[in-house]
């Protein structure tokens, strides 16, 4: 499987995962000059802004190592961005991660949420 594909299951299943949990989906990959947002959400008062990983292979890392500060200093600016060009949404905001990881023949392993992962 390719990485786009393997990222496009990762994203399907957090979805699915963030649902169960509460999570009601706004919008999914959401692109702006600053970067890209996978899914956004809302989970009781707060909009959440989050970022999926998901990897079958861990020769270089898990999907949490993969989550660098670069990568989330662009997601904060995605969520600016986000938040100045739509009207109407909740004053409390955070950036969450869903990592997930697969085994060999793609099948779901593993999958934790991360709330708060700015500070994480």
């Amino acid at each position: 499987m390719k990485r786009k594909e393997t990222g496009d299951l990762g994203e399907k299943l957090a979805l699915n995962f963030l649902k169960k949990k509460g999570y009601k989906i706004l919008d999914t990959n959401y692109r702006c000059p600053q970067g890209e947002i996978d899914i956004i959400a809302r989970q009781k008062k707060d909009l959440v802004f989050i970022e999926v990983r998901a990897k079958a292979n861990l020769a270089f890392g898990s999907p949490e190592e993969s989550i660098t500060p670069s990568k989330m200093r662009h997601l904060e600016l995605a969520a600016n961005h986000y938040l100045q060009n739509h009207t109407g949404l909740p004053p409390s905001w955070r950036i969450d991660a869903v990592v997930i990881e697969l085994d060999s023949d793609y099948q779901l392993k593993r999958i934790d949420l991360i709330e708060n992962a700015l500070d994480w």
